[in-house]
């Protein structure tokens, strides 16, 4: 004979252990939350804004005085260019430096010159610094622009990152520690992939959440949007998604779940299911298992947000269906 009560106890253990998990989760999203707001507002702090506005200002001076800008593609952004911006930035703090000397007066450097490549203008900036602003964009859009400012003393000494208005939360240390001594061209386009990338992602959530926030019902993510979690709830069930980046430079998720949760799933119809199955003792009721949307998971990997929200929602009725028919 088989004991339903000691199925019903088992079936209330596990209830009592998810509703324990359940609350810890939205316990640490609540910190989070209120993490995300304190860094905000430091974001937004007078000091930061007093830097951007500053150096906002000296690019803006920079290209006005420039004698020629230089589109560049390809090979011809290199490391022996950088060299010659270094060369200028140097010749030009020398020229100031001794204002009486006419030996520079034929000098071919004296000419102001900056740089376009790509998402990135350089500039030589006065007292031995490189100016790289960053210009980003999301679907053909500008959005912010950033600031990074490289202090070259001398040749024989490496670059350093003097100041910069790039977001506190990506890794622009730990990139200037790996990369800058080493190779400061493959710095300087590295910082660009992180900014840009973070725009394309925030901007990916921002999109989803001003079309479809009717749809969504709670939605978090990580400050620098590598992390992203929300969920469906204008459905006939419960649609969570869960999305992780690989690194700060991508805009594709690689770690991808969504689960189906049938909206009639609840503590009772559990414990009332769990004791009236008298043949599947030690196995769920299928209809209370949540259901993983593969198709959903392929669209998020292969599409941008944004589109893969409208694939997942045109074919989630038939979904649906077929994985909780009536």
């Amino acid at each position: 004979m088989v004991d339903h009560t000691q199925y019903l106890t088992f079936g209330q253990g596990i209830i009592h252990q998810d509703d324990t998990q359940l609350e810890t989760t939205r316990a640490r999203y609540k910190d989070v939350i209120r993490r995300h707001a304190e860094l905000t507002e430091r974001l937004s702090r007078d000091s930061d804004k007093m830097i951007f506005e500053r150096l906002q200002k000296e690019f803006e001076a920079a290209r006005a005085s420039q004698t020629q800008e230089i589109f560049l593609e390809g090979e011809d952004w290199n490391d022996g260019l950088l060299a010659t911006i270094r060369e200028r930035v140097h010749m030009e703090a020398d020229r100031k430096a001794v204002p009486g000397d006419s030996s520079f007066a034929d000098s071919s450097f004296l000419g102001k010159v900056t740089y376009k490549v790509g998402n990135k203008v350089i500039c030589c900036l006065e007292g031995g610094r490189i100016g790289i602003q960053y210009e980003t964009s999301f679907a053909g859009e500008p959005c912010e622009i950033y600031h990074c400012v490289l202090e070259s003393k001398s040749f024989l000494e490496k670059m350093t990152v003097l100041e910069h208005t790039i977001p506190f939360f990506l890794p622009i240390r730990e990139a200037e520690n790996d990369l800058l001594s080493s190779n400061a061209m493959k710095f300087i386009d590295h910082v660009g992939e992180l900014l840009q990338a973070y725009v394309d992602r925030r901007e990916q959530v921002r999109i989803i959440r001003e079309l479809y926030g009717n749809q969504i019902g709670e939605l978090y993510h990580s400050l620098p949007y590598h992390m992203v979690e929300f969920v469906l709830d204008d459905f006939d069930c419960k649609v969570t998604v869960s999305l992780r980046y690989a690194n700060l430079v991508s805009v594709l998720p690689t770690r991808i779940r969504v689960l189906a949760w049938p909206l009639s799933t609840s503590k009772e119809e559990f414990v009332g299911s769990a004791h009236t199955n008298r043949k599947a003792i030690g196995v769920f009721p299928s209809h209370l298992i949540p259901a993983r949307l593969s198709y959903a998971e392929d669209a998020l990997r292969t599409m941008s947000l944004p589109e893969a929200y409208a694939e997942i929602v045109l074919n989630l009725p038939r979904a649906l269906e077929q994985m909780f028919p009536a």
